[in-house]
């Protein structure tokens, strides 16, 4: 594609998983769990640099066996559970500029969503490009949930509907509503760094499956990834189903 190699993929990897522990370099269908998303960046042919940020050597070390970068170790002022994702990216933009390594557009690749595909990225290479927006963000849907009848629930079970014009609507009636996951945020250096965050003003969503935007927060979570790569991968070799 046009203006490949002056994109950079920026993979945050951070060593404090505390619900599920150690979980980027967790064994997941038989590889460390990050590998998933090195390599579909590298599959997708885009980027002159995969990067994993991370402040802790033994990600770094999983990371540079599949195949990434790891040119630093992130500070720990970035390694905390409040530091947004954009920022440990704009971080790993601004250290490579300053060794002299300038690129036109970043790609944020999450290790949590390790279902995400080379072609996925692809996709949302094409919709920043061909829209000429700043930002493009990985979005699927709800899959066999219905957001419009989405209930808050109080402490004692009551139930009260987030859209109560919605109820009285049929499913098919009601506008289409997506999620953003974060498989694959693409910017412009200069949006993200005028910005800083991918959340632009002018951004573009693209839609990838339900299942490719799983992420990876609990043990739950963990088990059905499991699950959906040996289904995935195991007529390539990869996993035992």
């Amino acid at each position: 594609m046009s203006g490949s190699g002056m994109n950079l993929a920026v993979i945050p990897a951070r060593g404090g998983s505390k619900r599920v522990p150690r979980k980027n370099v967790r064994d997941l269908c038989g590889r460390p769990a990050l590998a998933w998303t090195v390599d579909a960046a590298i599959r997708s042919g885009l980027f002159s640099a995969v990067v994993v940020s991370t402040d802790s050597t033994e990600i770094a070390e999983a990371a540079k066996a599949s195949g990434a970068e790891v040119p630093f170790l992130r500070e720990a002022a970035l390694a905390d559970d409040l530091t947004p994702s954009s920022l440990v990216t704009l971080d790993a933009l601004d250290r490579l500029e300053r060794e002299g390594r300038t690129f036109e557009r970043v790609c944020q690749l999450m290790p949590n969503c390790p279902l995400r595909t080379d072609e996925d990225i692809r996709n949302g290479f094409r919709v920043l490009v061909d829209s000429g927006a700043e930002a493009a963000l990985s979005v699927c849907g709800f899959g066999w949930l219905n957001p419009w009848w989405s209930m808050k629930a109080s402490a004692d079970g009551r139930l009260e509907p987030v859209h109560p014009e919605a109820l009285s609507k049929r499913s098919q009636d009601l506008p289409d509503i997506v999620a953003p996951t974060g498989a694959a945020w693409w910017a412009t250096a200069g949006a993200l760094r005028m910005h800083r965050t991918f959340y632009a003003p002018d951004r573009r969503g693209f839609r990838i499956p339900f299942v490719n935007g799983l992420d990876i927060d609990t043990w739950e979570d963990w088990h059905l990834a499991e699950a959906l790569l040996a289904a995935r991968e195991g007529g390539r070799g990869r996993c035992t189903p």
